[in-house]
């Protein structure tokens, strides 16, 4: 990279590209990436915003990144140049710095890309430059994996950058050991750590990176690294992967995460994501698409080595499913999103409160919690043919501390700006929302009030149906709720007669909310995976007041007998 280039400018220009970029050379989430980074840029000249850009930072690492040597493969430089694409990323995480106390806007980085971009090159530049040159006072950089040999994979190269830059090792007084690099000037060291030793005392990391998380079948090593950082002011945790096919682990957790705060579907100032991946919509075996997920073609990437995997991957269903996940990093078994959250979006009116619903039909659903999640209470209306939503969502404060800490911020958010309420403790106060939804029958008149069968729902709505409410007790299955989602999915497709008040964290569980279609053509909208932390319960709350709305006087359950194990009738 030619040395009078401001890195900051090659970053504005990669970005700029992208943005404008018709899915040819970029991924739509890599274009939303350059999108939020351009507006954070705008946003960053406001003296108002929590933080702003720091061009002196984005030159300090690039430069110092530029320096060292390449350890491994061959290249046309003795010393590594940084692509445009690894330019943007450093920008981002250290060049956007917050305004109180000049750490780092970002404590958390998401970067997926598939395998043979440099991962480890770029890591391992991190890793030496957060070791001595952050001012930090005795950092601890922890390179992380759940085998020993894992983890050493970024430490070795780490190491061996050092070990070659003998300018590097005298000006800042660094030592390479065998299971650790230290630096005397900043007291700090750093060493390769995997799941069996996260478990001792005194992990305080200023950075933690981990390789390849994908690889990761448990959250034990992502949750006491994540937890461990809390005593420094300017940690970071740097996340580096490829796709997988484990729907069920920390990785897809963190990049479904990822995807949404690109989207716009979650705001997060602390957390940075780049997902270089194929759309879904692109077919894997046309070399054009490769771009996307490989932005080193070309560099590192050798277009003739992809062409050979292709054609073993066209005749092999197991060459096939290697190729689309680490050639294309497109994740396997992963389900799409039900609702276009565009379309989502355009039906949104924040002008809409409970007030509005009164004096027409309205139906109330309740989905309560088992015990510590989320409740949704959700209004649903139908004003001259247009179905018009208004929710309430509920999670007990002490939960919502635990969600923060493992870096879902945006609860917080959403509990100040008053979209969720918090309740006290650690345990879903079913009173407070009985209370509620009293005060909201009382005040809209519904037809009906019904709630699932987890939880206090039961117990809730017996107490309702004898106090005179027109309470009930529904099954959430696609016989009950399918013909209501079919209609929401309509409406929401057609952009018509439908109105929301643009609650975002309904907006949330309408991107989570995938549906399992059966061969009658019912669908039920469901969570991506049972155990997944993406909830869904505002939709599902919708669905079982919409069906309510189409139900006649002679159709409408009733709670029977709840005591004796008779749910409704």
């Amino acid at each position: 990279m030619a040395a009078e280039s401001s890195y900051l400018a090659i970053a504005v220009a990669y970005a700029e590209q992208a943005a404008k970029d018709r899915g040819k050379k970029f991924g739509r989430h890599m274009r939303l990436a350059a999108k939020r980074f351009l507006k954070d840029l705008d946003r960053a000249r406001d003296p108002g915003c929590p933080f702003e850009m720091s061009e002196w930072h984005v030159d300090d690492v690039c430069s110092f990144i530029e320096l060292l040597p390449h350890v491994e493969g061959q290249w046309s430089t003795t010393t590594i140049g940084l692509e445009p694409w690894q330019v943007f990323i450093l920008a981002n995480v250290f060049g956007f710095r917050r305004r109180s106390n000049g750490a780092r806007r970002f404590n958390t980085a998401y970067i997926e890309v598939a395998r043979k971009n440099a991962k480890s090159t770029l890591s391992s530049g991190i890793a030496l430059y957060c070791l001595s040159e952050e001012g930090e006072t005795g950092p601890q950089v922890k390179t992380a994996a759940t085998t020993g040999d894992q983890a050493r994979i970024v430490f070795d190269v780490a190491s061996k950058m050092a070990s070659a830059s003998t300018q590097y090792l005298e000006a800042r007084g660094v030592e390479v050991w065998k299971n650790a690099v230290t630096c005397a000037e900043t007291g700090g060291n750093m060493k390769p750590i995997n799941a069996k030793a996260s478990t001792q005392d005194g992990l305080n990391p200023h950075l933690t990176i981990i390789d390849e998380l994908h690889a990761h079948k448990d959250r034990k090593l992502f949750d006491v690294l994540r937890s461990a950082q809390g005593a420094r002011s300017n940690p970071l945790s740097w996340y580096i992967t490829t796709a997988g096919y484990d729907l069920q682990t920390v990785c897809y957790e963190q990049r479904t995460l990822a995807a949404k705060i690109l989207e716009g579907a979650v705001e997060a100032d602390h957390y940075f994501a780049a997902i270089f991946s194929l759309d879904p919509d692109d077919d894997w075996r046309l070399e054009r698409n490769w771009i996307k997920a490989n932005p080193n073609y070309g560099v590192s990437i050798f277009p003739d080595k992809l062409r050979e995997e292709v054609l073993e991957a066209k005749e092999s269903p197991e060459s096939e499913a290697e190729f689309k996940t680490k050639r294309c990093n497109i994740w396997l078994n992963s389900a799409a999103t039900w609702l276009s959250l565009d379309a989502w979006d355009a039906a949104a009116d924040p002008k809409i409160t409970l007030d509005d619903l009164k004096g027409h039909r309205v139906a109330l659903a309740c989905d309560m919690s088992n015990r510590d999640d989320m409740t949704a209470i959700v209004a649903v209306a139908e004003i001259d043919g247009e179905v018009r939503i208004v929710p309430r969502f509920y999670l007990p404060r002490d939960v919502i501390q635990e969600r923060v800490i493992k870096g879902l911020g945006f609860y917080r958010t959403w509990v100040d700006a008053g979209v969720v309420t918090a309740t006290d403790g650690d345990w879903i106060d079913a009173a407070r929302i009985e209370e509620d939804i009293r005060a909201i029958a009382d005040d809209l008149d519904p037809v009906q009030i019904t709630f699932d069968t987890f939880g206090a729902g039961p117990d809730i709505a017996s107490r309702l149906d004898a106090d005179g409410y027109p309470a009930s007790i529904r099954q959430y299955t696609a016989k009950n709720v399918g013909a209501a989602a079919l209609e929401l999915e309509a409406r929401v497709r057609r952009r018509s007669r439908l109105r929301h008040d643009g609650n975002p964290c309904l907006r949330w569980h309408a991107s989570n909310a995938v549906v399992e279609r059966r061969v009658d053509g019912s669908i039920l909208p469901k969570k991506e995976s049972p155990m997944s932390m993406n909830k869904i319960d505002g939709i599902a709350a919708t669905v079982m007041a919409m069906s309510h709305l189409r139900l006649g006087e002679e159709e409408r359950p009733r709670v029977i007998n709840y005591e004796r194990g008779s749910l409704a009738l």
